[in-house]
């Protein structure tokens, strides 16, 4: 199913659904026995968008686990799961993926995710999507007794039902990740609050762990560039990485294709030294060849499929910096030193930076940012002016800076 369609179910189907849930809920509450629930020990978390809000969730998760002692969960799309990988607090049979590329596979996932939270004995849910019916109504399929997410209050068009039990009031002029912790936070207050939660956040809070990759991790990863360039040698070559694309469900977010191959050309005439490698998944192979081929050039290598997720990192480690399109690779820098500088159009840093080291351009149009929780991150731009304004030149002034620093280092993160 497309990006669109599960817009579509989520308010032509998800809208009532969660209307008569909600009503079902009230009267089912009337002859529940009102007892005192279970210490929090099995905490789901819900993330079914995008792969790089999951990285974006980390903190809240800690606090969650660290708070509570706790046992971590994760739901997510079949095609999110890999991101889970960069995060070693989830075990890997504590995931529940649900596929979305049949409506039979789809129900048949929904019935199974209510009885897999009934066998871990599912107490708490935190579900971070922003005002999605679908989450929400999971969120009370799951039988927890406490369910915390973000709620309207009068906010009109983002009624998700009456299912939360900590009701958390959407900041949006916080990070996402600080509205993230926010739902974490709510958990451990020790009386009820009326909107939660009636706290600080602590921007130190807001950081993901490094992964530093081993030896022979390292060595692997060399292997592989090495593959896809027999020439590379690490000892004095720099590698930069592109990554020049960007999921589907905003396409607007994508840098002109015509200026990643202008700033890659005048990227390799800043010393022989420089080894481009375009990065992505094994979808974006094709896409890749084609820019490679564009450029015409030994030193701009076609990296996308070439490692899985989960070695990304060892390969951050290695490499100098990054220039990526507001996507997930973003965001998956982050578990490394590796500096990045990421193009910024429909949406806005301040609110979906990276926790990493990175340098966000963004040209501030009085119409941006064009996405929000309002309208579901749909936006009718059709001209993406706010990228076009993000020269390569602009670009290239800030790769210069991280060459040399690159350069004095040896062309590694220390």
């Amino acid at each position: 199913m497309n990006v669109d369609r599960l817009r579509f179910i989520d308010l032509y189907i998800g809208l009532p659904l969660c209307y008569l849930g909600s009503l079902l809920r009230r009267l089912t509450a009337i002859f529940r026995s009102h007892q005192p629930p279970p210490p929090v020990k099995r905490i789901l978390f819900m993330g079914l968008s995008e792969m790089g809000g999951i990285l974006l969730a980390t903190p809240a998760m800690k606090k969650a686990r660290d708070h509570f002692q706790g046992e971590l969960y994760f739901l997510t799309l079949l095609h999110n799961r890999s991101s889970l990988e960069l995060i070693p607090m989830i075990a890997p049979e504590r995931i529940f993926t649900i596929r979305q590329g049949h409506p039979v596979h789809f129900l048949v996932d929904i019935v199974r995710f209510i009885f897999w939270c009934r066998k871990n004995q599912i107490d708490t849910v935190v579900d971070l999507e922003l005002f999605v019916r679908f989450s929400a109504l999971l969120s009370w399929l799951s039988g927890a007794c406490r369910r915390v997410g973000f709620h309207g209050f009068f906010t009109e068009g983002l009624y998700i039902g009456d299912f939360l039990t900590h009701m958390v009031a959407y900041n949006p002029h916080l990070h996402i990740a600080g509205n993230y912790l926010a739902l974490s936070l709510a958990l451990t207050r020790p009386t009820p609050e009326h909107p939660y939660v009636k706290v600080q956040i602590d921007p130190a809070e807001l950081t993901i762990g490094q992964h530093l990759p081993s030896q022979k991790e390292i060595a692997s990863v060399e292997e592989t560039v090495r593959a896809r360039h027999p020439d590379f040698d690490p000892s004095h070559q720099v590698i930069v990485l592109i990554n020049p694309e960007a999921s589907g469900l905003l396409p607007q977010r994508r840098w002109p294709r015509d200026y990643f191959e202008t700033l890659i050309q005048q990227l390799l005439k800043e010393g022989e030294e420089i080894l481009i490698l375009l990065t992505g998944g094994p979808e974006e192979i094709s896409a890749h060849e084609s820019l490679c081929q564009k450029i015409n050039h030994p030193r701009c290598i076609n990296f996308a499929g070439a490692l899985k997720l989960g070695q990304m990192p060892t390969l951050y480690h290695q490499s100098a910096f990054m220039v990526t399109n507001d996507s997930g690779p973003n965001h998956f820098a982050a578990v490394s030193r590796m500096p990045t500088i990421a193009l910024y159009g429909p949406e806005t840093p301040k609110l979906y930076g990276s926790l990493g080291r990175t340098t966000s351009l963004y040209a501030g149009l009085a119409c941006s940012p064009c996405v929000s929780a309002a309208n579901h991150r749909k936006t009718p731009c059709n001209d993406p002016v706010c990228l076009k304004l993000l020269t390569p030149k602009m670009v290239l002034s800030h790769a210069k800076e991280l060459l040399q620093e690159a350069r004095s280092l040896g062309g590694q993160r220390p």
